[in-house]
């Protein structure tokens, strides 16, 4: 090889630094050489082993020669392929066949990788051959259910054309792992919003139209929970994200009154003694909220929608304190703690979610501490609920109210009239962003990683831009329980623009994030977690995430928002990718998954207290969407220890889920924890693995999930029992 002088280095750097590299997809960013480097080490440890220093020297020769010619050949722009041109003549000049036959083949399996993603023959050839990545992306969603194939099908080829329709630089950062255009099967192919609150107090107040029928306003309890069901069947069959119903027992008290107005109409008539005449009335009132709790219930858990899946719902519950406000909320609390069935089973669905209030129902002398009570034996025994602390929700979200769904909240908004609205309120979707990734590209240079950081989050900020502008090109007809019967609040005409419903910040669009964990730990090792300025840099990440969607709210007039990422499979993906790219990196990608949002990492086991103390500082900067998670051994005979928990967390956290054994077994009666086997979910007592006679309930991103019934997942156990934590 010729020698490079240094005079001529120094001029090729000069030059190189006034290149921009123009990409496939159009972005053009500034040549670094470092990248070039590390697919050559890359390449070359696949064909000749761990480097020695030697070889090292002869690589960085190499890509001093690449820097040389493209420094002399490029004067301001160079193309992505003109580079991997001349990597590969170069390696192939200086006799690095094995090296050079790798990278080519390395970039051609890339472009094959690329044309897949659009091939719909191909992918579709996945599902039809149980591809684990295809059929068990959503945990509650059955494969085998012929509804379920189809959608699956649907989204297969949603997905194909949706990446076509991103915008490139978009579809490219997708498809790479830099970011993760979530729910592609949907959207962009189809305009649909994500997630929602319901505006079921002015749809079961002023009526609605579902399919040919025109449903007025309920005249009973039980015909108000029917109407909920239908709404939510109908609503999960025209978005794709969960539902809430937010204070369902606020929600439902008049209807319930007018059950016992009826009922005291009989009394007045068969009973002379007025007294008897409202104890009848109430006794029958009860009996009518705890049937008509329970039909919803078992509703909810046997509806199916057009995607093939049980609606994602939550129920929000707790601040009522009338009677019959209180009745709902122990009924909700009493069939869940009776469970589905002949054999009792925990219900998936819906999310319970329970609201903590100080002067309420937080401390034994609160008027409705009885219900709290009840609450705590019901999480013990059913995992759910999950509680709301209702001072902190204020605090963090500007109003108080229930997550859309999983973990997606709304921020305080007002109409033109200055009135607080939520409900009726909704997502328009999120982008993702792999943060461990940027940290180990930055190859522990600080400055890189915050360069990097603001060139993913312009990506991310354009994939955003086109949610929504995909979003506004529905119409009303697209969705009319959505946009004209009143589910999403203000009725629409057919010929209104559907972005009435989202301007001036009355929808939020959000931005996710994966792996706060592995990120510090690039930096400062596994266990940052004690570490001052490790923490710091942390929290510095999501305060730089917040200040950028908050000025792309204040530009768009949208509010963008940062999402704790709801990543089922997510967690997994990015991991698997960057292993691909970077190797098995400790405490980062040996794992086998990324640590969900700004949680502990879950391998050391802290104690609930110690988790939620140092969580406690990330939320105000992602409030989106959060959720805080503790695992716990069995609780069921010690309910005062997930009590003091709940108390701890009040003034500290907003969302708090309990993670507990409750797993069943119906031949022995054990209770508690399932092993993991090759064969299925397991009884430790009496060995039984059959999901006909075992119920085995895992929680899953926000919600919960039955593997044992899922017969796709059978011989994926093990992996699963070992990712529930850390999907959380």
């Amino acid at each position: 090889m010729m020698e490079i002088t240094q005079e001529k280095l120094e001029n090729t750097a000069k030059n190189l630094a006034k290149i921009k590299v123009i990409k496939r997809d159009g972005r053009e960013v500034h040549f670094d050489d470092q990248k070039v480097f590390d697919a050559l080490v890359k390449a070359s440890q696949k064909v000749k082993g761990a480097l020695t220093p030697l070889q090292q020297r002869r690589l960085e020769t190499i890509v001093e020669r690449v820097d040389s010619e493209i420094s002399e050949r490029f004067p301001s722009n160079v193309k992505i392929y003109e580079i991997q041109n001349i990597v590969e003549h170069v390696l192939l000049e200086n006799n690095e066949y094995e090296i050079a036959e790798e990278y080519i083949n390395y970039r051609t399996r890339r472009d094959f990788s690329r044309s897949k993603a659009t091939d719909i023959n191909f992918t579709i050839g996945k599902l039809i051959n149980k591809d684990q990545s295809v059929v068990n992306e959503n945990a509650n969603k059955d494969s085998n259910v012929f509804n379920t194939q189809r959608d699956l099908t649907a989204g297969i080829v949603g997905k194909s054309i949706g990446l076509k329709m991103l915008p490139p630089h978009v579809a490219n950062a997708h498809q790479k792992g830099d970011i993760h255009y979530h729910d592609l099967d949907y959207h962009p192919y189809t305009p649909m919003t994500n997630c929602c609150l319901i505006d079921f107090k002015g749809m079961l107040n002023t009526g609605f139209k579902i399919g040919n029928a025109d449903v007025e306003s309920p005249k009973s309890i039980q015909t108000a929970t029917a109407q909920i069901s239908q709404i939510i069947a109908n609503v999960a069959s025209s978005q794709y994200g969960g539902c809430s119903a937010d204070r369902v027992d606020e929600l439902l008290a008049p209807f319930a009154e007018l059950n016992f107005e009826k009922h005291m109409e009989d009394a007045v008539q068969w009973i002379a003694d007025p007294e008897k005449q409202k104890e009848y009335s109430y006794a029958k009132t009860k009996k009518d909220i705890y049937d008509a709790m329970q039909s919803l219930e078992y509703e909810i858990n046997t509806l199916f929608t057009s995607n093939g899946q049980t609606p994602f719902t939550s129920l929000g519950f707790g601040l009522g304190t009338s009677w019959f406000e209180r009745e709902i909320q122990k009924a909700i609390l009493q069939i869940r703690i009776e469970g589905l069935g002949k054999e009792k089973r925990t219900a998936i669905f819906p999310k319970l979610i329970f609201s903590l209030k100080r002067g309420l129902n937080l401390n034994p002398a609160d008027p409705n501490y009885d219900v709290k009570q009840l609450a705590l034996e019901c999480a013990t025994k059913r995992m759910y609920p999950d509680v709301l602390s209702y001072d902190k929700i204020k605090e963090l979200t500007g109003s108080f109210k229930v997550p859309m769904g999983c973990r997606s909240f709304l921020q305080g908004w007002k109409d033109e009239a200055g009135e607080e609205i939520n409900a009726g309120r909704m997502n328009l979707g999120v982008v993702t962003l792999n943060l461990p990734r940027i940290a180990m590209e930055s190859a522990g240079d600080m400055d890189k990683f915050w360069a990097l950081l603001e060139e993913r989050l312009a990506i991310s900020k354009d994939a955003l831009l086109f949610r929504v502008k995909r979003c506004k090109e529905a119409s009303p007809a697209n969705a009319p329980i959505l946009y004209q019967y009143g589910a999403f609040g203000k009725r629409l005409a057919p010929q209104d623009s559907v972005n009435e419903l989202f301007k001036n910040k009355r929808a939020t669009v959000s931005l996710g994030y994966i792996g706060l964990y592995e990120v510090a730990s690039v930096f400062y090792g596994g266990e940052w977690e004690h570490d001052p300025e490790a923490k710091e840099f942390t929290v510095n990440i999501l305060k730089t995430l917040k200040a950028h969607t908050d000025d792309w709210g204040n530009e768009y007039g949208y509010h963008f928002s940062v999402y704790g990422t709801p990543s089922e499979s997510l967690t997994d993906r990015f991991c698997r990718l960057d292993r691909e790219k970077f190797g098995v990196v400790e405490n980062v990608t040996d794992k086998e998954y990324y640590t969900n949002s700004f949680h502990y990492d879950v391998r050391k086991d802290p104690t609930p207290f110690e988790k939620l103390e140092f969580e406690s500082v990330y939320a105000k900067y992602t409030s989106g969407g959060f959720i805080h998670y503790c695992e716990y051994p069995v609780l069921q005979q010690n309910p005062k220890a997930l009590e003091a928990v709940w108390d701890f967390a009040y003034d500290k956290i907003g969302y708090l889920g309990t993670n507990t054994p409750i797993d069943h077994c119906y031949e022995c009666g054990f209770e508690g924890d399932f092993k993991a086997t090759e064969h299925g979910f397991e009884c430790p007592s009496c060995g039984n693995h059959d999901p006909k006679t075992a119920d085995v309930v895992k929680r899953t991103c926000g919600y919960l999930g039955n593997p044992q019934q899922r017969p796709m997942v059978h011989g994926r156990h093990k992996e699963i029992a070992s990712r529930v934590k850390h999907m959380k």
